[in-house]
């Protein structure tokens, strides 16, 4: 996306929305002025800031929430750039630096595990061209060629002379040096510190303290608000009596919120929190205060045998391998509405005038956080800005949606050359997520006389997340990402092969909002692929590894993880007693996962989940510690929605308010999780996302191993395990 400084309103903010998902600043500009000051530091490049004292700054624009993009792309800007990494530091540029300068750091945009595969390209390069202008300065000054200088932990040498010198006391002169056109960048076969076990940059801020998250933020005179908007889907705002709360303790005004919601703004959020509790309100919930569960499940089943549906794979002819098939099995999973739960709420910060507008937030895309801040502003990119802070978590709910920005902004709108800090209840959290989307999956397959696999239906029904989010990336009304895992190709291919096939989707959209959940598509589908050829196996009275490998002969790399996580678990060998496995795969992200996972259930149905072996090839492993502490996160997240994560609705709107009645897992119920990071090389795939979708249905497959129960619906704490 090319975007010019004369550019639009309204064409930025469509731009913006475009781009899907989802800086670190230790310090946080708390304005213009301040962020201006910072810019002038003498810069090599846009993004390598060298200090006299050799610190290097190195800006990063990709958001960190936890999952260590930060220090992976710091790690492959520091290669190229061959610095001392102990004086390495990072910070955010802002989106609208970005557009004055003409998209220099490009996408600002983490999600769909793009942060280090979709920019490691351009980052080594700015890190290869601020080397080889610091190595120039040098050479210049001594009189010498370029090429024989080199460069190696922040310390310029040439060795003929015996002369050397800092990046430090060069860092002006090269900044005043012409970028080099073309840089060569390393083969990563010749890292020094990318592709290494390297600490993390932002570890030691988080554990004292130091680190501010959006709900931490403070600015001088700043007002706090606090926000209910109508909890029915599609519902919006009848009245309110402010005289019962306007003469509360600190308040200091009561504010209508877009169409749907009103705010109490208040010295303190305790304040307005308070008498935002004791507001009368009267809500016009509109036509779907009747929707419930069971509604939205008979209006999704409906699809699982309609005829019009979009075709996301297709091969051979699937209803003549059905006709002709000696036995077939047959199954549908269902998989339910999910929450982000951050466990920080949404928030922002905003401070507004009729001139300009700025906002503090966590965000996992600054240019389109930018977007929704012109907009409710009503004022144009370049007289907004947008400051990065750290992300008490994201899992997609910051990234395509920026509705609390908007918030924040309406709110600020009340009280000018003010700012304003809005930081959403948890209960206000739940009600208004972007929820993971709701579907069900009916799976047919054809077998022959030897049990083999002749063909394979699968239809899913449900919502699609690009038709409420996106429709500008649907494909004749189609929603490709409604098929990740199971795609003839690309990111997220389907990784077996059958010779005949066909995959569809009947679209069915509730009024529940459904968004970008870590993990997206490929959760649920892994599920519904990997338990149902484990019912396959077991009806064939096949192997279910033996099984797989013999449908995976296209796909070498899912069969080498595979082959990886079941030998590192012991499969074929004897589990102890009472456990038993599970295994698990598929293509996402671009990166090829697998999971063996070893699980026992006492006679009273108690499961415990001792061990997964996660085996995972990304192409590329720029911080090998890293993906490992991403994997056991990873299990986390999908182990929790497997075990507890449930959204049910009475009365058109979230019935769980809290994480008392919206549980995750405790640390006692984690597993040990071991990962082999297998990378093969010649390609970037994700980590943070892809390894979530082989925990469930490796420990489903397990569970039916160790009790004959197959779970087709989640979560698992519906069901009995308990032995008859």
């Amino acid at each position: 996306m090319t975007v010019s400084l004369d550019i639009t309103r309204r064409g930025f903010v469509a731009g913006a929305g475009a781009v899907a998902g989802l800086t670190l600043g230790f310090s946080i500009p708390f304005g213009r002025e301040a962020a201006e000051a910072k810019a002038a530091i003498d810069e090599i490049n846009a993004w390598v800031v060298v200090k006299p004292d050799d610190q290097v700054i190195i800006r990063i624009a990709r958001s960190e929430m936890g999952q260590g993009t930060l220090t992976g792309l710091a790690q492959l800007v520091a290669e190229e750039l061959e610095c001392d990494w102990s004086k390495v530091t990072t910070e955010y540029p802002s989106p609208a630096t970005n557009l004055e300068r003409g998209r220099i750091w490009q996408s600002f945009s983490t999600g769909g595990s793009r942060g280090i595969r979709e920019s490691h390209d351009y980052v080594r390069q700015g890190g290869a061209a601020a080397r080889e202008m610091l190595i120039a300065a040098a050479a210049k000054d001594w009189g010498v060629s370029a090429s024989d200088c080199t460069a190696v932990n922040s310390v310029i040498t040439h060795k003929a002379s015996n002369r050397s010198t800092t990046y430090g006391k060069v860092a002006v002169a090269a900044s005043k040096l012409e970028p080099p056109k073309e840089v060569q960048l390393k083969d990563p076969k010749d890292w020094k510190l990318a592709g290494k076990p390297v600490k993390r940059l932002d570890t030691a801020d988080k554990l004292t303290g130091k680190q501010i998250y959006g709900v931490d933020l403070k600015l001088p005179g700043m007002l706090n608000a606090s926000i209910k908007a109508c909890p029915v889907f599609g519902g919006k705002l009848a009245s309110f009596d402010d005289s019962k709360v306007k003469s509360m303790p600190g308040v200091r005004g009561v504010v209508a919120v877009g169409e749907d919601a009103v705010a109490v703004v208040a010295e303190t959020w305790w304040q307005a929190n308070s008498a935002l509790q004791a507001l009368p309100i009267v809500w016009d919930e509109g036509e779907n205060k009747g929707v419930t569960s069971e509604t939205i499940r008979e209006f999704v089943a409906e699809g699982l045998d309609a005829k019009d549906a979009f075709v996301g794979n297709e091969a051979g002819d699937i209803d003549g391998a059905l006709k002709g098939a000696a036995k077939t099995v047959e199954a549908t999973y269902t998989y339910p509405f999910q929450h982000h739960a951050t466990m920080e709420p949404m928030n922002a910060t905003a401070k507004w005038t009729e001139e300009r507008c700025e906002v503090w937030c966590p965000t996992q895309n600054g240019e389109a956080a930018l977007a929704a801040c012109a907009e409710a502003a009503g004022l144009s990119p370049a007289q907004c800005d947008v400051y990065k802070i750290h992300l008490g978590g994201g899992f997609g709910r910051r990234g395509a949606f920026h509705d609390y920005v908007r918030q924040a902004v309406m709110i600020a709108m009340e009280f000018p050359g003010t700012p304003v800090k809005l930081i959403w209840t948890r209960e206000e959290d739940m009600a208004h997520g972007m929820y993971h989307p709701y579907t069900q999956c009916k799976l047919t397959a054809a077998l022959d006389e030897n049990g083999d696999v002749t063909g394979l239906r699968v239809r899913i029904a449900g919502q699609s997340i690009l038709a409420s989010v996106m429709p500008q990336r649907m494909k004749n009304g189609a929603d490709m990402v409604t098929f990740q895992t199971l795609l003839p190709g690309g990111e997220h291919s389907i990784s077996y092969s059958f010779p005949n096939l066909l995959v569809d989707h009947a679209m069915r959209n509730p009024p529940v909002p459904p968004g970008f959940w870590r993990g997206v598509n490929a959760n649920q589908n892994a599920i519904y692929m990997e338990c149902f050829l484990d019912e396959v196996a077991h009806a064939t009275g096949q192997d279910p590894l033996e099984f797989r490998l013999k449908l995976m002969g296209d796909y070498p790399k899912n069969a080498a993880v595979l082959k990886a996580a079941a030998e590192g678990a012991g499969w074929g060998k004897p589990a102890p007693e009472g456990v038993y496995r599970g295994l698990a795969q598929c293509t996402a992200f671009a990166s090829h996962i697998a999971a063996c996972a070893e699980v026992s259930v006492s006679d009273d149905g108690k499961v415990k989940i001792h061990r997964i072996v996660a085996a995972t090839d990304s192409g590329h492993a720029v911080n090998p510690q890293q993906i490992e502490a991403q994997v056991e996160g990873s299990f986390v997240y999908g182990l929790s929605a497997m075990l507890y994560g449930e959204c049910t609705v009475k009365g058109g709107r979230v019935e769980q308010q809290n994480f008392d009645t919206y549980r995750v897992m405790t640390i006692s119920e984690m597993p040990e999780v071991e990962t082999v990071v297998m990378p093969s090389g010649g390609f970037w795939g994700g980590v943070g996302e892809p390894t979530i979708a082989v925990a469930a249905p490796a420990v489903l497959n397990a569970i039916f191993a160790a009790t004959g129960k197959r779970i087709r619906t989640l979560p698992l704490k519906h069901h009995s395990l308990a032995k008859a």
